[in-house]
């Protein structure tokens, strides 16, 4: 089940979403082993399309499992945008990812964005796009035939 929706927001030099239980079961921290510590963030590849951004783990996603992901979200949304680095950073009591290409995307600051965590990977979608929902439906059944 998606997470529920919360904004993006401005971070920095551009935009974030907060995402903490999510980015967590995609995998995008590396957990500390020291109580009441947080972990490291990962570094990902943020890939947009119009309605979906796909962070996508650098470290644990391989290059043939990440073109496969950006292949079939591009043919099925017609669009693709400039996939960009990023990071995971601790954000106050939890998580965030920074989303480069957001609003190339059609995600914008203060927009409610819904997430999805697939191992590996993060889907930010806005919740009111039936589209990008099942987008990021399909994109997650995906990369969980190829984890299998």
């Amino acid at each position: 089940m998606a997470q529920q929706a919360y904004k993006i927001k401005a971070a920095g030099d551009g935009l974030a979403r907060q995402a903490t239980k999510d980015i967590r079961a995609a995998g995008l921290v590396d957990e500390s082993s020291v109580d009441d510590e947080m972990g490291d963030g990962r570094d990902v590849i943020v890939y947009g399309f119009d309605g979906l951004l796909m962070a996508v783990d650098e470290g644990r996603v391989s290059k043939d499992d990440r073109a496969e992901l950006v292949s079939a979200a591009a043919s099925d949304s017609g669009s693709i945008h400039l996939g960009q680095r990023s990071k995971v950073s601790v954000r106050g009591n939890g998580y965030q990812v920074y989303l480069p290409g957001c609003e190339a995307a059609g995600l914008y600051e203060g927009n409610k964005a819904a997430t999805k965590a697939a191992d590996g990977v993060l889907f930010v979608y806005s919740p009111g796009d039936d589209d990008g929902a099942r987008l990021a439906e399909d994109l997650w059944t995906l990369r969980t035939e190829q984890t299998k």
